[in-house]
């Protein structure tokens, strides 16, 4: 596999009065409109919870820490690329009146708890966001200190 199709992202599941929020996007291949965590590539000069907080803050107009994250998940999609994605978790004890999008490519947020999701007519970006939801609910909270910090040499 060649390098330049292998990518390392992170998502948000973020999950407030037992409802997940999720960003309505674009498929960038089929042009389809799809549900995802707010989630996003890795840039060069973030560690992996900079960087997601930084998606968070693009996709929702939040400003939120996570408290935990859920695992590595794996995909193998159909455009012969490779997605490494980091799943974290948040659980904020309250929010905003107003928050929105800061990025053009996110069409609309919503609160959706799981039989709301199973019932959209859009459907999920891929199976990571459904498998994400379900690390959640079997109570997969690996602590944040797990993760070393980013060393600059």
């Amino acid at each position: 596999m060649s390098r330049s199709r292998l990518h390392l992202t992170v998502a948000a599941v973020i999950v407030f009065d037992n409802k997940f929020l999720l960003v309505e996007e674009r498929d960038k291949l089929g042009g389809h409109k799809v549900l995802n965590q707010p989630a996003g590539h890795m840039e060069e000069d973030e560690d992996l919870i900079s960087a997601v907080c930084r998606e968070v803050a693009e996709e929702t107009g939040l400003i939120l820490k996570p408290d935990a994250w859920l695992g590595i998940s794996q995909l193998q999609a159909s455009n012969a690329h490779t997605y490494i994605r980091v799943n974290f978790l948040f659980e904020p004890t309250h929010l905003p009146t107003h928050y929105q999008p800061q990025d053009s490519d996110i069409l609309a947020l919503h609160w959706l708890d799981e039989a709301e999701l199973a019932a959209q007519q859009i459907p999920v970006r891929s199976q990571l966001v459904t498998n994400a939801i379900t690390a959640y609910r079997q109570g997969i909270k690996l602590p944040l200190d797990l993760i070393n910090p980013l060393l600059w040499v």
